[in-house]
């Protein structure tokens, strides 16, 4: 079948959540990926960037190959042998002392939602069913009711009521905002380092390091989602690292398995995810023998190959050559590693025409926010791949 074929044949039988570019892919490998057509593309989104370490990296196949002959599931009924070397080689490589597993982004930040209520019920005594969360503008954790009720973009909400309660919003990048909503029942502030989904957005130097003291300060645990930052992506292994402060908790998922299975964790301190007794929370899947053997290769793979510096080295790179293409339809080219937002001027008319015309050129990104393109590549991409993507987003943008 033919990429028409295969676009009616999903939109007559799937939900139309999502608005694809129209290209349809069956093969990846490293940074490119080729259409039914037989059309070749460069990959500059590594699908939101779970995919840091290249298509179907053959380090992450065969251990995941390797695994699933031998068992897959067990649930957390009964333990494996995978799980706790996941755990182990996590914590160490982190500084954190205990690790949850689930599946997906939005699972991980799910759990740490209800980790910091319980840990301001139980240990900073906030009154039942008080506890307050101190959330950004534009933030974006994942599509569950209770991640929703915490956006600011009203589509994500819009008829999905009744709304969790319990969330403040404070404007991103601006302390004093986020100090005047501080109150006795404040358990949490989630913050992404850099907002992926609202633009690719890097908030002013300081403002993590301003706010994690206000949260030392007030006795509030200080949660990073570094679901979509983290692992490599924004040039170090987390991006708050460029603030040089330690969250109580950080969420992770995407890269975690290379794209390869759907893993995500919350890692914290004993005393904190030590809330959780057993029956209080839990996933069939999380935790599994395949996903843990995927993880730990996935993780061993950017550790080893370098990938972690080759993101802060190529990013600037990366960014340095699209400044140079000096377009007047551009406003601002913004982020850190591999996370590159280039936000285009009211007149530009929307990012999304311009991604399809990467597309018809051989690069596949993606708009965000309606107005930024977003270029985040699988970490394995080659200076001369990078010279050549520059080469056509300069033919759509100048």
């Amino acid at each position: 079948m033919n990429t028409k074929e295969y676009i009616e044949i999903e939109e007559k039988f799937g939900a139309h959540n999502y608005h694809p570019l129209d290209v349809v892919i069956e093969k990846g490998e490293g940074v490119w990926v080729w259409d039914v057509d037989g059309n070749k593309y460069l990959d500059c989104l590594a699908a939101y960037s779970a995919v840091n370490q290249g298509h179907c990296h053959p380090r992450i196949i065969k251990a995941m190959k390797e695994q699933a002959e031998k068992v897959t599931l067990t649930s957390r009924a009964f333990r494996n042998n995978q799980l706790p070397l996941l755990c182990k080689e996590l914590c160490e490589m982190t500084g954190y002392e205990m690790v949850l597993p689930m599946n997906s982004g939005a699972e991980a930040v799910e759990t740490a939602l209800k980790a910091v209520r319980k840990w301001g019920y139980t240990i900073k005594k906030v009154p039942e069913n008080q506890a307050e969360i101190i959330v950004c503008t534009n933030n974006f954790a994942g599509r569950t009711i209770s991640i929703v009720s915490f956006s600011t973009e009203e589509q994500y909400k819009s008829g999905f009521g009744p709304l969790t309660p319990g969330y403040k919003v404070v404007k991103y990048g601006d302390v004093k905002d986020f100090e005047k909503a501080i109150t006795p029942n404040t358990v949490a502030f989630i913050v992404e380092p850099i907002q992926g989904e609202g633009g690719v957005i890097v908030p002013p130097a300081g403002y993590l390091k301003q706010t994690y003291d206000l949260c030392k300060k007030n006795n509030i645990l200080f949660v990073a989602d570094e679901i979509q930052s983290g692992l490599g992506r924004s040039g170090k292994m987390f991006a708050f690292m460029y603030d040089d402060i330690k969250p109580d908790m950080v969420t992770i998922g995407k890269a975690l398995s290379g794209g390869c299975y759907p893993v995500s964790a919350v890692l914290s301190s004993k005393d904190i995810l030590g809330v959780f007794k057993p029956g209080d929370h839990g996933s069939t899947f999380g935790g599994n023998p395949l996903g843990c053997a995927v993880a730990r290769e996935s993780l061993k793979v950017l550790v080893e190959e370098g990938l972690i510096e080759k993101s802060h080295e190529l990013g600037n790179y990366f960014r340095d050559k699209l400044n140079e293409i000096g377009s007047n339809l551009v406003k601002e080219i913004r982020g850190k590693g591999l996370f590159i937002g280039v936000e285009l001027k009211p007149e530009a008319g929307g990012a999304r025409k311009y991604c399809e015309g990467l597309k018809n050129l051989g690069v596949l990104c993606k708009e965000t926010h309606d107005n930024v393109i977003r270029f985040a590549p699988p970490l394995v991409i080659k200076k001369e791949e990078i010279d050549w993507a520059v080469e056509q987003v300069k033919k759509v943008l100048v």
